[in-house]
């Protein structure tokens, strides 16, 4: 009796040891060996060195002078602690209203923007957090902010083209654009837009601090 007890807890120590003790330790210490950035959250930091957010997760963006991501159903939108889709169905009439709303609204801050409203802006990821568009759902926006920014519309396309990521590995996925990267690449190149006053209609979201155009994630 008091053998096979012995020998359970001699089991359970050295099983708490190895997977509870080294097997982390070596995964988190060859992960910052290794994949230093990822293994920090893969943050992003702007010219001041200051940290916006990070590549991996998505944030909002309600200027006109910026690129906007898909829409977020994580939380009260882009909210990393809830990561969700809405799990809204195909015959949903909130879905319906959410995406007719949001059609409506796309359509009257781009009226120059061309053909029909991309669905991945009026569609949220599974994740809520999807940081990357698609280059065509980043070009259709481009009238805007070049409107916003006061620049030429092929200069805005340039810098689109030129943040496009290829396929992973050459062969996985899509090309795909970082939105928070693109917006940056934006205040590089052509300076950050002054705010806009109340009577302009843009509100905040929640992401984004009305002190700063491209603040930190909360």
């Amino acid at each position: 009796m008091l053998s096979a007890l012995f020998t359970a807890l001699r089991a359970c120590a050295v099983t708490l040891v190895l997977t509870g003790g080294l097997y982390p330790l070596i995964v988190t210490g060859g992960a910052q060996l290794l994949f230093r950035h990822e293994a920090q959250g893969s943050l992003v930091t702007d010219e001041r060195g200051q940290v916006v957010g990070s590549a991996l997760i998505a944030q909002g963006f309600s200027l006109p002078a910026y690129f906007q991501p898909r829409p977020s159903a994580a939380g009260s939108g882009y909210d990393a602690t809830a990561s969700s889709g809405s799990n809204l169905g195909p015959t949903s009439q909130k879905l319906r209203e959410r995406v007719l709303a949001g059609t409506e609204r796309l359509r009257r801050e781009n009226p120059d923007a061309p053909g029909p409203v991309p669905a991945e802006l009026i569609t949220t990821s599974g994740s809520g957090l999807d940081p990357h568009l698609s280059p065509e759902g980043a070009r259709w926006q481009v009238a805007r902010v070049a409107r916003a920014r006061g620049v030429a519309p092929e200069r805005i396309l340039t810098l689109v083209e030129t943040e496009t990521e290829g396929r992973t590995l050459g062969v996985l996925g899509e090309p795909r654009v970082n939105v928070l990267a693109l917006n940056l690449a934006l205040d590089r190149q052509f300076g950050r837009p002054e705010l806009p006053g109340p009577s302009v209609g843009v509100a905040p979201v929640p992401t984004q601090r009305a002190s700063e155009p491209l603040g930190t994630p909360r």
